[in-house]
């Protein structure tokens, strides 16, 4: 039995936005890049077009960001997985009596979603592997989204690091204690780590939210602005691809 977490997909994409090429991108350019995509992606129709707007996203992320490749599959494995699933479920219906069965009257259907929901994802993926967490925190509050909002997303996000601090400790004594010498004794001590992961988090939350009231916490979270000498050339140059896979869709949906 693994002694470790599987994948901490968080960690990884966190990881990739500060190492990426485009770190320092103006956030609004990659935004609207990944806005024009998502839009291109809906309005398109054909699945060469689809498949075209994928290529174009994903090699701007390959290519242009330089994000590394065993970084974006293990990202795009969880939403793909979900898909994937969603796809099988599709292909089953019931005939004429009522009868449950594998039917192929939805392959169509799958097949144009799937193309869509996979451009979809790159323009997705090319942006939060770029762009870290506080990048983006500042740009939804430049665009007025609510604070409780952002408060609630940076919570949430700081969470997932103290379950993973929480985690990797308790491993580490169980393995210390020879907790995961058998499969038997694996079992056990995985049971046992579950049952009191509630109450460290618990405890570590409580204690995040005392060292937020030490520090006169008002109800906002504030982050150190960083300011892109360039932005407003990276924002052209981000609004003139949209404009070619936005006229890439609309070529095909006319």
């Amino acid at each position: 039995m693994s002694r470790h977490l599987p994948h901490r997909p968080t960690v990884l994409i966190e990881s990739s936005a500060y190492a990426s090429r485009w770190r320092d991108v103006a956030p609004s350019a990659k935004a609207l890049f990944a806005l024009a995509g998502i839009i291109a992606s809906w309005i398109a129709q054909g699945p060469a077009a689809l498949a075209a707007l994928t290529a174009i996203l994903m090699l701007t992320a390959f290519l242009a960001a330089r994000v590394p490749l065993h970084a974006y599959i293990a990202a795009a494995l969880p939403p793909l997985g979900f898909l994937l699933l969603s796809y099988l479920t599709m292909l089953v219906g019931p005939d004429h009596n009522g009868h449950w069965h594998i039917t192929t009257a939805m392959l169509p259907t799958i097949e144009h979603t799937a193309l869509r929901s996979t451009a979809m994802l790159a323009a997705l993926l090319g942006l939060v592997l770029t762009t870290p967490m506080p990048d983006l925190l500042a740009l939804l509050r430049k665009l007025r989204t609510p604070e409780l909002l952002l408060d609630l997303m940076v919570l949430c996000y700081r969470m997932l690091f103290v379950m993973r601090q929480a985690w990797d400790e308790s491993i580490t004594a169980q393995t210390a204690r020879l907790g995961y010498r058998n499969w038997r004794q694996a079992w056990r001590s995985t049971g046992l780590l579950a049952g009191q992961m509630a109450v460290q988090v618990w405890q570590r939350a409580a204690a995040l939210q005392t060292a937020a009231d030490a520090r006169v916490y008002q109800g906002t979270l504030r982050f150190l602005p960083t300011a892109y000498p360039q932005a407003k050339r990276q924002i052209t140059a981000a609004a003139v691809a949209g404009a070619v896979m936005l006229a890439i869709a609309l070529g095909d949906r006319l």
